[in-house]
């Protein structure tokens, strides 16, 4: 998943200025938001080599930050002040005359023919004080693009009190060829769409890959031997297995839950379908529901003791909840329309789903016992949303209409703000978050 960074504090932050004044802060579930002004001036480096890095390091912050939708960047050209040492007193009358907000600055330093140290301070300009501490990063030289991300997840955290997100994976299903004979292959990548690597070739059909909790592993479902029948990669080796050689049965639409160990399933026998339970490692499946509708996509709540899950069991397609070892569910979608694809958000508070209704597909998500709903997207084709680390962006799959229409992956923050489409090299579909990379 990438090379081990190391990660050191350099200074305490003095947060006596700042206190008397109040800390610099975005709330990021307002639903208008003025951009935060943010000065990143090139982070300083020791030589030729360094530079380049630098120039790259603060390139790719700089869109993180921006990316979100909440930072604004002021432009190098407008900034009074050059930063010519990593420890000289920031100049703040400078920054706060071109209106900044924050100030990050950073520095590059070569620590050997392949490695690098990246460190960084972020300055509350109109406070006159450092926002917390500044921080060391070191590792591999190829690793700089996660040094970025490590650089960008602090300053993100420390303006928005949220946790970060950017120095993590997505797991999708990659897409080449006419729309009616695709072939399709699991690819892997970061999150903004760089670094894309293929874990399988294109030979058979592969669906709904979804990351473990430590992202060392990746359930996915494989047409390899002519139907539905759930593996389960090793990320490191891609090495994988079948999670059951049960024949005659289709499984599919699997997910982990939170302990990494346990995975919960949809089952198909004799032209009926639910949901069961078995561990990672092997074992017999446990049923844990039991009626004639359709029981699938299953999510586990963070805590592990709830599944959401859809079924058409009150006559049209709907969100349900019951407790992780089985029992009678409760239905928490009552508005207009189907709903599908429910997954937990990490941090708890929310279950995102798919709603079709009136012949147009939604992101949304309400709350867990089905208030609040919210939708975020409208479109031709929107389905199959997956939580950021943090819980407060999710990444789906969105299809063009027509002959020619084709998937592609998109984000959106869950203020419905800052809908924008993420890189890939071909059609993409069913992406899965991983969580922050260690």
């Amino acid at each position: 998943m990438g090379a081990a960074l190391g990660l050191a504090a350099l200074f305490a932050a003095d947060t006596s200025a700042r206190a008397q004044s109040g800390p610099l802060r975005i709330e990021i579930t307002e639903g208008v938001i003025e951009p935060l002004p943010i000065a990143v001036p090139l982070f300083l480096a020791d030589s030729p080599a360094a530079g380049q890095l630098a120039e790259q390091i603060t390139g790719v912050l700089m869109a993180d930050l921006t990316g979100t939708g909440l930072f604004r960047e002021i432009p190098r050209s407008a900034h009074i002040s050059a930063i010519s040492s990593f420890d000289a007193p920031v100049r703040y009358p400078d920054w706060k005359a071109i209106n900044a907000q924050a100030l990050v600055v950073g520095s590059v330093t070569m620590t050997g023919s392949d490695n690098i140290s990246v460190k960084f301070r972020l300055f509350d300009v109109f406070s006159d004080a450092p926002l917390g501490e500044g921080l060391q990063f070191a590792g591999p030289a190829s690793s700089w693009r996660r040094m970025a991300h490590k650089v960008a997840d602090a300053v993100y955290s420390r303006i928005t009190g949220e946790g970060g997100y950017f120095d993590s994976r997505i797991v999708f299903v990659s897409e080449s060829g006419p729309k009616n004979d695709r072939a399709k292959r699991l690819a892997v990548m970061d999150y903004d769409g760089a670094n894309v690597q293929y874990l399988t070739d294109s030979r058979s059909i592969v669906l709904a890959p979804r990351f473990s909790p430590d992202g060392s592993q990746i359930l996915y479902t494989s047409y390899e031997s002519g139907f539905p029948r759930i593996q389960v990669l090793d990320v490191g080796s891609v090495t994988r297995r079948a999670l059951q050689e049960q024949s005659g049965v289709m499984t599919f639409a699997p997910r982990f839950g939170p302990d990494g160990r346990t995975v919960i399933f949809s089952l198909e026998q004799g032209g009926n379908t639910d949901i069961y339970r078995m561990d990672v490692a092997g074992g017999g499946a446990v049923r844990l529901t039991s009626s004639p509708a359709i029981d699938t996509a299953p999510s586990f709540s963070p805590d592990g003791r709830q599944i959401v899950f859809e079924s058409d069991r009150s006559g049209t397609q709907q969100i349900y909840v019951m407790p992780s070892g089985g029992g009678e569910p409760q239905r928490i979608s009552f508005g207009r329309g189907r709903y599908g694809t429910p997954v937990w958000s990490p941090r708890g508070d929310y279950i995102a789903f798919t709603k079709q209704n009136q012949g147009r597909f939604h992101i949304g998500v309400m709350r867990t016992d089905g208030s609040e709903e919210r939708l975020l997207t409208a479109s031709f084709l929107d389905e199959g949303p997956t939580w950021a680390p943090n819980g407060r962006v999710l990444m789906f799959t969105r299809e063009t209409s027509g002959a020619q229409g084709v998937p592609a992956l998109y984000s959106v923050d869950i203020s419905g703000r800052n809908l924008k489409r993420v890189p890939t090299p071909d059609a993409a579909s069913d992406p899965a978050w991983s969580p922050l990379l260690r």
